[in-house]
């Protein structure tokens, strides 16, 4: 009898890691909100870079990667969870991007490489070891790109923050220093995914 619950038990286990993913876009699918087409094709063409890279390199994650479009006004859903075998958005939420990238022009954003600017980074980022700091939980971010290369010296990483909307909204959201930074409650699922991942999940920054 011992035996047949263990079984059972063991059964459970791998079916559920095997869905875990499904669960996640189960639970969120009536929050993927349609994104227009030039959108959508900047986001394809992010999408093949990435899985061309994860595939040279065992030390990324070749199912998920984060993605984060810049040019959607921030007070829109801009930061895509994406499922790259399947090839669907599992989850999107608000972002914020860097004080420094504003230009004074609604829409128009500029970005920096260099300490003490403020702004965001564009580029390719591998996801490291959390840590405990002003805002609570947050991840560690390594640039891969000469855009980016100084993620790490500026301690530009991924972290909640509670003025971040959890809704879409007709107004442009908060600024951060810039770190991608997003509301509470929508860090909690995307912190379940990179914490259940063994090995690295990439995110990209791009306009």
């Amino acid at each position: 009898m011992k035996k047949i619950i263990f079984g059972l038990f063991f059964i459970e286990i791998i079916f559920t890691s095997f869905n875990f993913f499904d669960k996640v876009k189960t639970e969120n699918s009536s929050k993927i909100s349609v994104i227009n087409d030039s959108s959508k094709e900047k986001l394809e063409n992010q999408v093949q870079q990435i899985r061309k890279v994860v595939q040279q390199n065992p030390k990324y994650n070749k199912e998920i990667a984060f993605f984060i479009d810049m040019k959607i006004p921030s007070g829109k859903n801009r930061f895509f969870v994406y499922d790259l075998k399947k090839e669907v958005i599992l989850d999107q939420g608000l972002v914020a991007h860097g004080s420094g990238s504003e230009t004074g022009i609604q829409g128009k954003l500029k970005f920096s490489n260099t300490n003490n600017s403020l702004a965001t980074s564009l580029g390719k980022y591998y996801i490291g070891n959390f840590y405990i700091g002003k805002f609570g939980k947050a991840y560690k971010l390594y640039g891969l790109d000469k855009t980016n290369s100084n993620a790490f010296d500026r301690a530009v990483v991924l972290h909640k923050y509670f003025d971040v909307p959890y809704e879409e909204q007709a107004d442009y959201i908060c600024n951060s220093y810039g770190c991608p930074m997003v509301n509470e409650k929508y860090f909690k699922r995307i912190e379940k995914i990179i914490d259940s991942s063994k090995t690295n999940i990439l995110l990209v920054i791009y306009y």
